[in-house]
């Protein structure tokens, strides 16, 4: 597996893969510090640094006022300069630094408080006090990996010291066209991402997929990022392939056509039947005659089709490592346990088996292994990309493409 910086875009006039380029995008324009000593805009040859951590029960008054600094001044970062940084929301374990004097006295002149690995809060103390908050230099750098599937996704990213970060990334992007849990042996990836690193030096994680190629049961699989720049307020970033289809599926708003909601999710739905006691509803009921067709709302495999006491006959759907749906009540099944369905496939027909006051099919949502209401959830869109942004689209993965084509296993 091949794990490189990248040298620039290949150009597109050679049929050869060329050798890469180191391309590194600057968040800061800030100029690389000159003395090595130099951190947070002070040089820190000029004083004596303290670096500590907060620890439970301290306090910003506390830390100070051990280190010299007058209840006047502590008073006045207190009060006058509570909205730039509010000394009461110190956070324990977050780091920060002392710079005290150079001379006998040794007295704090500037606090910083590190509020996350990029930005901080300044205090200087010196003259007149002022308060500020800054951001450490942040550079972007573009990396290349690629990967065989021995076992699982993860453990082929450890074996080749990648991010965990960027299996949750690939299982996200692919997460409607790919099982995750049906990997084979010799199925392959190649990426192509940005690393994020602080004043140029210090990792902080992975940044950005920009292209993927995924090999699945040997068929190829793109995804490109892409957000167009025309117009952008009214679109998003989002991954689609070669051929600007989106990669994500939506799913259908109802398993049934011309129908009407009975019955909605409600956890504290009382009956009159039964006492009125809570008895929550965990489904969103679709009333329709019966012989309905009852219709898969997104791609699956089909995990249960069976009948079941109240549940009647039903047959319930696994969409991906997120999503789960149920339809119950069936009068009659038409899929069976390892079925691949497609979004709109007849799966079986509306009935009044099970627990049922009349014909309908009852539609159940997971999310994570929690059943939810899906029309509450923030499903993902399936709309392909507005023929409008093609040309721009195609021009912007050309290259992106031939880099793929081009890492090596």
């Amino acid at each position: 597996m091949k794990h490189l910086l990248i040298i620039g875009l290949i150009s597109l006039g050679f049929a050869a893969c060329e050798p890469n380029k180191e391309e590194t995008l600057t968040e800061d324009k800030s100029e690389a510090p000159v003395v090595i000593l130099k951190e947070y805009g002070y040089t820190l040859n000029d004083f004596n640094v303290v670096r500590d951590t907060i620890r439970p029960g301290d306090t910003f008054g506390g830390i100070l006022d051990e280190n010299g600094v007058s209840q006047s001044k502590i008073l006045e970062v207190a009060t006058v300069f509570k909205d730039s940084f509010d000394v009461r929301r110190i956070e324990a374990g977050k780091p920060y630094v002392l710079l005290n004097s150079k001379d006998s006295l040794n007295q704090t002149q500037v606090f910083i408080y590190e509020k996350n690995r990029v930005e901080y809060a300044v205090v200087d103390l010196r003259d007149s006090v002022s308060v500020f908050t800054d951001r450490k230099p942040v550079s972007y750098v573009e990396k290349e990996a690629s990967g065989i599937i021995t076992s699982s996704l993860s453990q082929t990213m450890a074996e080749n010291n990648l991010s965990p970060y960027m299996t949750d990334r690939l299982a996200t992007i692919y997460a409607w066209t790919i099982n995750f849990f049906k990997l084979q042996a010799g199925d392959n990836f190649k990426v192509v991402y940005t690393e994020k690193f602080i004043n140029d030096t210090i990792p902080a994680g992975l940044h950005e997929i920009k292209a993927v190629y995924f090999e699945h049961r040997g068929k190829s699989l793109y995804a490109f990022n892409f957000k167009p720049e025309v117009d952008s307020t009214n679109t998003v970033t989002d991954f689609y392939d070669e051929a600007a289809n989106n990669l994500r599926r939506a799913f259908l708003k109802a398993p049934v056509k011309f129908s009407r909601i009975s019955s909605r999710y409600n956890l504290n739905r009382r009956i009159a039947y039964y006492g009125y006691r809570r008895r929550p509803h965990k489904g969103t009921d679709f009333a329709a005659p019966v012989g309905t067709p009852i219709l898969a709302t997104a791609d699956g495999i089909v995990i249960k089709s069976e009948r079941s006491g109240g549940n009647g006959n039903y047959v319930k759907i696994r969409h991906n490592g997120a999503y789960e749906s149920q339809y119950l009540h069936m009068k009659k099944r038409n899929s069976r346990v390892g079925d691949f369905v497609r979004q709109g496939d007849v799966i079986g027909w509306v009935g009044m088996t099970g627990n049922t006051g009349g014909p309908h099919v009852c539609y159940r949502f997971w999310k994570n292994g929690r059943q939810v209401d899906p029309f509450k959830q923030d499903l993902p869109p399936s709309k392909p990309l507005d023929i409008s942004y093609h040309d721009a689209y195609f021009n912007f993965i050309e290259p992106l493409k031939v880099q793929l084509d081009c890492i090596l296993y």
